[in-house]
């Protein structure tokens, strides 16, 4: 079912608005808000930038801690992510606050509802017009002048009330829809866990004989296998510190790995920064063809993450929070396999330095890890079946992402076009689709 156009539009004179709705009002932003600056004066619910959570703009649970400095904010307040990662990161108030970092601390006018206003804050096409406007070039914020005189629509009051029971209706559908895909991508993340955990510490063959490992949280092992420290059949390389002085210095620019490229089972390498290096110290850092890379910490999930280095970049280094796990006489594939177990990351965990969420392991306790060693063609039977149930999961994966994306981009056009009259909403009870 198609939504329906409302029977008679205008020229807005705005390119990214189009025609709009003939009685509806256009008014710059900062006719419709205050920015509010006004100090924290109490210790109420200090929100953080990272603490809000994406589109919907719901609030998670802060560690923050009352500081003073920030920005109070009321019931019905709006605040706006001014950072260009946090730009669609818009919250809607329901108790009074301290907005701590970069935050655009808005309070609405009689004019417009604040449901309908975090609405329009939201829309892509609004987002895409802020994005284009920052300023900075490590930190690009987007400026209160500009975001002051960006213009917004204001339908009559009823209207408004209107478009928000019909967005959090229909919205609330497609959340269901992305949780339920969201919940299988977690599903297929711990089979595949599981798959790689069973066969790298039982095998292939249920009734092989087993012995006790000698490691309690191990338990027993197939009977023909060894168990050996990872020290024994691997060496560890840590990388490059950032900072370091090179003033003076003869110095050459190499691309570098970082904690955000190296994932659970593949590498992200849309996005690779390099790094100024003497000559005589590239020896010291490159990483080379079967190095299994490991993070060192972070959050808890990118404890001991990792996967293998196949020479995707020539001449790329590694920071100093990933370790590159080098080994001899042992295929590196079973140990990448080895390391993204369970068990060892079980053994991670209980031999990281822990804080509030955040977790890092030594190189030292890395390469103390026992690793299970079956015969060389043991382990190859077991790589091959590993492969080919991990392709059958990421194909799964790959169509659940897929859907998520696709809701979204449905959840995006159904705000936008509401919130800009592209749809007339009034009246709607049942799901709808956008033509």
């Amino acid at each position: 079912m198609s939504l329906p156009r409302y029977p008679e539009y205008k020229h807005s004179g705005v390119a990214w608005l189009g025609e709009i709705p003939a009685h509806w009002k256009q008014l710059r932003l900062k006719r419709l808000f205050r920015l509010t600056t006004d100090k924290a004066s109490a210790c109420l619910n200090p929100v953080a930038l990272e603490n809000v959570e994406g589109w919907t703009g719901r609030f998670l649970a802060s560690e923050s801690e009352f500081s003073g400095e920030g920005v109070a904010f009321h019931p019905g307040d709006i605040l706006f992510g001014k950072l260009r990662p946090y730009l669609a990161k818009v919250l809607l108030a329901s108790e009074p606050g301290e907005a701590v970092g970069d935050f655009h601390v808005l309070r609405p006018t009689a004019s417009i509802v604040p449901r309908f206003a975090q609405y329009q804050l939201l829309s892509t096409d609004f987002i895409s017009v802020v994005d284009g406007a920052t300023y900075g070039s490590k930190m690009p914020r987007a400026s209160w002048d500009f975001l002051g005189d960006m213009p917004l629509l204001v339908p009559n009051g009823d209207e408004q009330l209107a478009i928000i029971e019909f967005l959090d209706r229909e919205t609330a559908k497609i959340d269901a829809l992305i949780a339920e895909q969201e919940k299988l991508l977690a599903l297929l993340t711990e089979k595949r866990q599981a798959t790689i955990s069973h066969t790298v510490t039982r095998g292939l063959n249920p009734n092989v004989p087993m012995k006790d490992s000698g490691i309690p949280w191990l338990g027993d092992v197939p009977k023909h296998w060894e168990v050996a420290r990872l020290k024994f059949i691997a060496s560890v390389q840590t990388g490059i510190a950032k900072g370091k002085d090179t003033t003076g210095k003869d110095i050459i620019n190499v691309p570098y790995l970082r904690v955000a490229n190296v994932q659970d089972g593949h590498l992200a390498l849309d996005e690779i920064a390099t790094i100024d290096i003497e000559p005589d110290q590239l020896g010291r850092y490159l990483l080379q063809r079967g190095d299994v890379l490991m993070n060192e910490g972070g959050d808890f999930d990118k404890l001991g993450r990792g996967t293998l280095w196949n020479g995707e970049i020539e001449g790329c280094i590694h920071q100093n929070h990933v370790f590159a796990v080098r080994p001899h006489g042992v295929d590196p594939q079973w140990i990448n396999q080895v390391t993204s177990s369970q068990y060892a990351q079980f053994y991670f965990m209980g031999r990281s330095k822990q804080s509030t969420n955040l977790a890092s392991i030594s190189s030292t306790n890395i390469m103390e890890l026992p690793v299970l060693l079956p015969p060389a063609e043991e382990q190859a039977a077991i790589l091959r079946f590993v492969e080919g149930e991990s392709s059958r999961l990421h194909a799964l994966r790959d169509v659940a992402q897929q859907a998520v994306d696709l809701l979204k981009e449905r959840r995006s056009a159904l705000i936008s076009a509401a919130v800009t009259g592209k749809i007339d909403v009034r009246g709607q009870s049942l799901a709808t689709e956008v033509s």
